[in-house]
């Protein structure tokens, strides 16, 4: 096998939305970027390796796809949310105790925020990598080895080729082979809950309302789509204790549908599952430093947090529009030191609060314990009936101003 040397402003370990988003940033930005990732992209949703969730992509995030140009791939794809309703339910079947809606037009006169697909996103940023002149996408190849230096870092891949670049970013997930290399430590949450997604359709219309319903185990999103075969379609996240979330993953189809009906309180009439379960772990994990020598630490390999509120994949997009102004700001400090501390200093806050917020708001929807359940409540209440706390909360959830 014949060794390949390139060079590039940036290598980017990690080729998942984050990576791919990262990529197409830096290269409109002008520096030239090597990716690669061990897997080749699954851009089906009938792929057992396909990425059934759906993100809802806050204002930020729609920013700076427009800013990069790829707003104009995705904008058929996505479906505005307008409202964000909360459901608060108890016992099973579940009983609703009480109903709030938020409004986007308490902030102005944009949605909340854009539902995509995952496995979608993917599909239409992969292709436009293809055709970018300062992106070599390397999918099937691996990072391997590094070594720090003064003024670069040194990247050996899975296939022997080397890369040698100004800065490294790692956007390689919670268990990040570049974080790892570059020696930064994780802290890890645990729950012993696990999250199941699939996309539905449904009776009735979905009215570009996302809603959360709550109940023991954590929360049932329901997430708007654009209609499959002109019929109403959701995307839907459900978290559990573990070995029910299992259960419900095994489960046949006519019996698994007669528990979503339930658990959505019949909320859009009978739901019909299209296409595959798919089931994630859901923990807490921040990294303990956001960067070390060249190596900046992004996205889930920076921060993972509970599927709630739409702050994952947002809070990975926060992190890229962070690199990406101090590097267009300073181009000539790329992967220098001060740039590694600016960066550290701008995101290590934002994700700490975020990841304790989580923490605690999972903790108290996903209880059965009565006093846990009155809290909720109460919590519910208070956040959306004090119009400045509502609105502050809200703004809060959009992301770093």
């Amino acid at each position: 096998m014949t060794m390949t040397e390139h060079r590039a402003d940036i290598f980017i370990s990690g080729g998942g939305i984050a990576g791919q988003v990262a990529a197409a940033a830096f290269a409109e930005a002008g520096f030239t970027v090597v990716m690669a990732d061990p897997f080749t992209p699954v851009v089906t949703a009938d792929d057992d390796r396909s990425d059934l969730r759906s993100t809802a992509f806050l204002q930020p995030a729609r920013r700076l796809f427009d800013r990069i140009g790829i707003w104009s791939l995705l904008a058929d794809h996505a479906k505005p949310l307008n409202q964000l309703a909360v459901i608060d339910t108890i016992g099973w079947p579940p009983e609703i105790r009480d109903r709030r809606v938020f409004q986007s037009d308490d902030m102005g006169d944009e949605p909340f925020g854009w539902n995509l697909m995952n496995w979608v996103v993917r599909r239409e940023i992969w292709g436009y990598l293809q055709d970018q002149p300062r992106i070599t996408p390397l999918y099937g190849t691996g990072f391997r080895a590094l070594v720090q230096r003064t003024g670069e870092i040194i990247v050996t891949l899975t296939n022997g080729d080397i890369v040698r670049a100004r800065m490294g970013i790692a956007a390689d997930g919670k268990f990040s082979p570049l974080r790892e290399a570059a020696g930064i430590s994780v802290s890890t949450t645990r729950y012993g809950q696990k999250s199941l997604a699939f996309t539905v359709t449904h009776e009735l219309p979905h009215n570009n309302i996302s809603t959360e319903i709550y109940n023991e185990g954590g929360p049932f999103t329901i997430v708007p789509l654009p209609d499959i075969d002109g019929q109403n379609a959701s995307a839907i996240v459900w978290m559990n204790k573990g070995p029910r979330a299992v259960e419900l993953m095994n489960m046949p189809v006519p019996e698994f549908e007669e528990v979503m009906l339930a658990r959505s309180t019949g909320l859009l009439g009978r739901m019909h599952l299209q296409g595959n379960r798919s089931i994630w772990p859901i923990i807490t994990q921040t990294a303990d430093q956001l960067t070390a020598g060249r190596v900046a630490v992004v996205a889930e390999a920076a921060h993972a947090l509970p599927p709630i509120g739409a702050q994952g994949l947002n809070t990975s997009l926060n992190d890229v529009i962070a690199l990406l102004d101090l590097a267009e700001g300073a181009p000539h400090t790329l992967g220098d030191p001060q740039m590694m501390r600016a960066f550290e200093k701008s995101r290590a806050g934002d994700i700490a609060r975020r990841a304790r917020v989580i923490d605690l708001f999972n903790r108290v929807t996903r209880s059965g314990d009565g006093i846990m359940q009155a809290v909720r409540l109460i919590g519910l209440k208070a956040v959306h009936d004090v119009a400045p706390m509502r609105k502050r909360v809200m703004r809060a959830g959009l992301g770093p101003k």
